[in-house]
């Protein structure tokens, strides 16, 4: 806490001094500039005055004087990514059973001529993208896994009930193609993609010594179907990789069956055979960036909007859409994660949902982005053990809303810290409220 303290101080000294030379000599960009930047200068997300930023974008070389002391970072290949995220997040009161959970993920992107990877390693948790290009046309594959060892239990009140305590994991391949093509304003991330999928995997469940009586499992079973998803990414970002103007839009259709199911029961809730071994599901959302009027671009407000709902077929507790957290999805590959302030990465499950995040932002230092946020949920869906409804859409006791401050800045070595203070009213502990704070590191390599 007293390191927090210190760094904190530290922070504000840096901004105070760092106003002075933004006021006195802001950037501004020429036409050449601009294409260095690969912006296209007719695009209207990106064009005219919006071009002259005091905002460093991600990737792009940059120099200031702070207390005299002049810094000037070097461009940087956004193509090739290493980096190593470490972390915590604590919880007032406790979220189960649960006061601090730690965090930690290894990242991995690579592009060469006509290869391209995407890896994230979680040890129990860790997807892997790959593709090969034919001009616009790729052929792609991807693996994921979730199959951590420790019981999976549902919250209601705050509290953990314990007779849902379950083991169960995921493990999947994907095999595809698709069509991407590069959008403006031109950098590495910007691009729309058309892909279709056919998915094939694995699921498990099993007992642990706290799973209640009336709880009976579905057997273990392959699982596969088709999958299709788009992706339209026309963003621009900051130096800290944080949304700064312009659009992103996406959607997944997935089709899945389980080749040996059964009915399961969890205390009063039934999900049948029949209703839950296919389903359909729909996920979208659309993400905004852009600057507010009669401010200068260091002000922007960012609109986050996802949505899912299942057509066909009945979600249960293993099918639900997951929500998690962490910070909000900035990067292109990870936009259509559903975030909720406080929740940990596929925290929990939900059905039928929309999610609106609205945030505003202020760059309080070339290296230092100070948020506040408003997250609004509608028809989450979290269990209702007193009820026979199991996942039926309730409005009245699912949805919910989450208020989160926040800062994210460089830090030393060349790495980035991220912290966050939320407030949730009720979805987070399935009925009751409470706080969160969370604390990142990364580090690029």
């Amino acid at each position: 806490m007293k390191f927090c303290l210190l760094y904190l101080v530290l922070v504000v000294t840096l901004v105070v001094s760092s106003f002075d030379f933004a006021r006195a000599a802001p950037l501004k960009a020429t036409a050449d500039s601009a294409t260095s930047r690969n912006i296209d200068m007719t695009d209207t997300a990106v064009s005219g005055d919006d071009v002259a930023m005091l905002v460093p974008l991600a990737g792009e070389a940059y120099q200031t004087t702070i207390m005299g002391r002049r810094i000037a970072i070097p461009a940087r290949n956004r193509d090739n990514e290493l980096a190593l995220t470490l972390g915590a997040n604590a919880y007032v009161p406790k979220l189960g059973g649960d006061s601090v959970l730690p965090i930690a993920a290894l990242y991995w992107k690579h592009r060469w001529d006509s290869w391209w990877t995407r890896d994230v390693f979680g040890v129990f948790v860790n997807e892997m993208d790959v593709a090969k290009s034919i001009g616009r046309f790729q052929l792609l594959g991807h693996l994921e896994n979730n199959t951590v060892p420790s019981a999976d239990t549902d919250i209601k009140n705050g509290r953990e009930v314990t007779s849902s305590s379950v083991t169960w994991g995921t493990v999947s391949g994907w095999m595809g193609a698709g069509y991407r093509v590069p959008v403006a304003p031109w950098q590495t991330d910007n691009d729309l993609r058309i892909q279709l999928f056919y998915h094939a995997g694995y699921f498990y469940d099993k007992r642990t010594g706290d799973t209640g009586a009336d709880v009976h499992l579905p057997p273990d079973t392959f699982v596969h179907g088709m999958r299709m998803r788009v992706r339209y990414d026309g963003l621009l970002r900051n130096i800290m990789e944080l949304p700064h103007q312009g659009w992103a839009w996406g959607g997944d259709l997935e089709l899945t069956r389980r080749d040996r199911w059964s009915d399961s029961t969890f205390g009063n809730m039934l999900f049948t055979r029949q209703d839950t071994r296919d389903y359909l599901k729909f996920s979208g959302y659309v993400i905004r960036a852009a600057g507010i009027p009669g401010l200068s671009d260091r002000h922007r407000f960012v609109g986050y909007l996802h949505g899912g709902v299942s057509p066909m077929g009945k979600l249960d507790r293993f099918s639900a859409f997951r929500a998690g957290g962490g910070p909000f999805p900035n990067e292109t590959d990870d936009l259509y994660r559903l975030p909720y302030p406080g929740a940990l990465f596929n925290n929990f499950g939900v059905t039928d949902y929309v999610v609106g995040t609205l945030e505003y932002r202020l760059q309080l230092a070339f290296f230092l982005y100070l948020h506040l946020r408003g997250t609004f949920a509608w028809g989450g869906n979290r269990p209702n053990y007193a009820t026979t409804q199991g996942l039926k859409l309730d409005l009245k006791s699912s949805d919910g809303e989450a208020f989160s401050v926040g800062l994210t800045s460089g830090f030393i070595a060349d790495s980035q810290l991220y912290l966050e203070y939320s407030y949730d009213s009720k979805l987070l502990r399935n009925g009751t409220e409470g706080s969160s704070f969370m604390l990142l590191w990364s580090k690029s390599f």
